[in-house]
This record gives structure tokens, sequence and C-alpha cells, in this order.
């Protein structure tokens, strides 16, 4: 009787592949999170709740962070080479620390009615024109043509 893995250890495990790739994109996500935490913190500090209560502060930090994510899905998709780290690192650890949705909640929960609902669809409706004013800017920048309806198949 022959196998094939005569003389080999079955009770040892397979070499996991690709795990200290796995460690990296996680740790560009790490780095980049916590690079972009600072980052918001010190924005907040520099634009302080005004005297009316309204977060100014979360407002900028949002809009500014929904900008920069519309500008670099273009570059990343369409303008630069392939990279197995700037996703993760600008888009999902950096922004993703700089940007905050549960300060948002947490700060309409604590305006006033009318204020709150003011609030909450400004930044819904402007963090959407920001995403489409960056990836605009960046198309200009790039110049790469702005996609127009579905792609056609050619064959």
């Amino acid at each position: 009787m022959t196998s094939s893995g005569a003389g080999q250890d079955v009770f040892r495990g397979r070499p996991v592949r690709g795990r200290g790739r796995a460690f990296g994109v996680l740790g560009a996500i790490a780095v980049g999170g916590g690079l972009g935490s600072v980052a918001r913190f010190l924005v907040t500090s520099a634009v302080p709740v005004g005297a009316s209560g309204f977060p100014w502060g979360t407002l900028v930090i949002n809009l500014s962070g929904s900008f920069a994510l519309g500008a670099l899905m273009v570059f990343i998709l369409q303008v630069w080479p392939p990279s197995r780290y700037v996703r993760p690192f600008l888009g999902v650890g950096f922004l993703g620390g700089y940007t905050t949705f549960s300060t948002v909640a947490v700060e309409i929960t604590r305006l006033a009615a009318p204020t709150a609902a003011v609030y909450a669809a400004v930044s819904l409706v402007a963090g959407l024109a920001a995403v489409w004013c960056g990836m605009t800017l960046a198309r200009l920048t790039a110049r790469v043509p702005v996609r127009r309806g579905p792609r056609k198949e050619t064959r």
C-alpha cells in the first residue's frame, strides 16, 4: 500500500498562506485609524461648538472627510496603479478614524428638535454633495472622463 503522504505527519496542520499579508492590511488600517483619530481631535479642538450649541467641528470633519473619500476613490480606482495598502490605510483607516457617525448621533439627541432635524438633514445632504464634489474635482484634476450611464459591453 502506497500513499502520496507517506512519511508526513498527518496531525500537523498545513501552514496558513497569506497570514502575514492579512496582518499587514490590518496594521495599515490600525495605523491609519490612529492618525485619522488624532486629526479629528485636532480639528474639533480648533473648531469648538458654537455659543448656540451647534456642533460645527463635527460637521466640518464629516464634510471634509466625505469630500476626501470621494476624491480618494477616484484616484484609487481610476488613476493610481493597484496597491494593497493604500485603500485600507487611507480609506478604511484614516478616513474611518477621522469621520464620525456616532458623534453625529449623540449630538442630534442633545440638540433642540428643529436644530437637530436641520443638523441631520445638512449632514446627510451636504455629505453626499461633498462626495460628489470630491469625485468631480479629482476627475478634473486627473483628467479622468466622467462615465455617464451604464457601461456597454464590447465584444
